[in-house]
């Protein structure tokens, strides 16, 4: 089956994960989206993605399951993400965290500043066009290294 949204057609099973638990395409092509609407789908992606990693682990106490998420999804770790991920970008790529970087949201992060507030909504600005766009290789190749980072601090 596949949705098309003007030019843009998207087979739907391209955008199913978990048995077709996500299965609703974005209203718009991806390159379209408002920058903070990549970044809000991107949160959500990465969350899923530590969260998986997390319970991957041996320790499933709830309290060191949380320690742990946080370490990978604070506005400081992924703008420490995104500094590693920048010399491996596309020129595509790199233009969508500068869209994602430059988005203006209205609020700002609780435990960081500014800079590592619009670096990380950069960051989820990637992940979430990655995702709608398919390409769930190269997004789990650059998922990875935030893990391999954090695994060496």
């Amino acid at each position: 089956m596949a949705a098309e949204i003007g030019d843009y057609r998207v087979e739907i099973s391209e955008l199913t994960l978990g048995g077709g638990l996500f299965a609703f395409p974005p209203a718009k092509e991806p390159k379209l989206l408002n920058p903070l609407v990549l970044a809000y789908m991107g949160d959500a992606i990465y969350e899923m993605y530590i969260r998986q990693y997390v319970v991957s682990q041996t320790n499933h106490k709830p309290n060191h399951m949380h320690k742990l998420c946080t370490r990978y999804v604070s506005a400081k770790a992924q703008a420490k993400a995104l500094e590693r991920w920048m010399p491996l970008l596309t020129e595509e790529e790199t233009d969508i965290v500068k869209r994602g970087r430059n988005a203006k949201s209205g609020s700002s992060a609780k435990n960081a500043d500014i800079l590592e507030y619009r670096h990380s909504t950069a960051f989820e600005c990637l992940v979430g066009y990655l995702y709608y766009l398919g390409r769930y290789e190269r997004l789990q190749e650059l998922l990875r290294l935030t893990l391999e980072t954090q695994d060496t601090q």
